[in-house]
């Protein structure tokens, strides 16, 4: 079972979300393997609108886009991390997130599993968390939850006792729906009306996103 750990944080695993995140990766299941993607180390450039990914499947831009691309494409699930930068996500990350058009506009994870973890100086979680979470459906796939927490200083969180018993339970969770082929009905709705939706919108760009179209043509064939 291939797990993609994608940690959007300046401070890689040194800092409070890879704190929190450790937990979580301890509660995976002995056949789990992560596969850590520490963005921090990585060169992800913005993206600049010119479609070629629409066009040709991938992206023209050198950097490490694409490898994490095809990490995200072979898992079967996957851990998105991030502090909150307010109210959203660090640059890093959203820049990935903005790079993903390609997987978006296709739902090229459906099928996978993700989970969300994030920190805060001062609270405000649960936007940000949501913010991941519709990620993760806007990829196809389904999530599996999110944990987030204000920090009381350096890599140490209030009620740590609980928070960590929790980190370790979505670690589990993850895994379990991974192997169960779990289904979630209050996201189903969503997810459904999404695929429409990208469906309609890559058929409109047919002339200009023509490797996209060439995608959905292949699936609904299948």
């Amino acid at each position: 079972m291939k797990i993609a750990v994608i940690i959007g944080s300046p401070r890689g695993m040194k800092g409070n979300t890879g704190r929190l995140l450790e937990e979580v990766l301890a509660g995976l299941s002995k056949d789990a393997k992560p596969e850590l993607i520490d963005l921090s180390r990585q060169r992800i450039l913005p993206c600049n609108g010119c479609d070629h990914c629409h066009r040709t499947g991938t992206c023209h831009l050198k950097d490490d886009y694409e490898t994490i691309k095809q990490s995200l494409l072979t898992c079967d699930g996957f851990i998105l991390a991030s502090p909150n930068y307010i109210f959203s996500v660090t640059a890093q990350l959203k820049a990935l997130f903005d790079r993903s058009g390609n997987i978006i506009h296709c739902l090229m994870l459906e099928d996978k599993y993700g989970a969300v973890v994030e920190t805060s100086g001062g609270g405000e979680d649960d936007e940000v968390i949501g913010y991941m979470a519709r990620f993760i459906n806007s990829t196809g796939a389904q999530s599996v939850g999110g944990i987030g927490s204000p920090t009381i200083g350096d890599r140490t969180f209030p009620d740590e006792e609980v928070l960590f018993d929790k980190a370790r339970a979505l670690g589990s969770e993850l895994c379990r729906c991974i192997k169960d082929a779990e289904y979630f009905p209050d996201q189903a709705e969503y997810l459904l009306a999404f695929k429409s939706r990208m469906k309609r919108l890559v058929e409109y760009q047919k002339e200009n996103w023509t490797a996209e179209q060439s995608y959905w043509q292949e699936r609904l064939a299948q």
